[in-house]
């Protein structure tokens, strides 16, 4: 399962550290690409970031490019969204997940986490 922790109401221009922790996976974690996804009010499940297993690749949604560093501790079983100078528009609830492709396609999923909000107040 992936546990997704950090979320919470902040103001515009602060920042919030997401984490999200593995345990019971099929495969070792590190073998996992690690994504995260977010659904605004009223809208679709939409792709954030994600990680290569090997935590050498990144790949950003163009909204989010340079704001928000996702990271990943594979001792740690653990994938980190950070996220810097936040706006109104990135309240959501996000989630996190695992898959065997390096991709933005959240049908590339297998793993999903249980979601954590993140408000942002203007």
């Amino acid at each position: 399962q992936l546990l997704a922790s950090g979320g919470g109401l902040v103001q515009a221009g602060d920042s919030l550290r997401l984490s999200c922790a593995a345990s019971g996976l099929g495969l070792p974690f590190n073998m996992y690409n690690m994504g995260w996804f977010r659904r605004a009010p009223g809208k679709e499940r939409g792709f954030v970031a994600v990680i290569r297993w090997s935590g050498d690749n990144t790949y950003y949604a163009d909204s989010v490019k340079v704001r928000f560093t996702i990271s990943r501790d594979n001792a740690k079983k653990t994938v980190y969204l950070q996220m810097n100078s936040l706006k109104s528009e990135d309240t959501a609830v996000y989630y996190c997940a695992a898959g065997l492709r390096h991709s933005s396609d959240y049908r590339n999923y297998g793993y999903w986490g249980q979601g954590t909000q993140v408000t942002v107040s203007s």
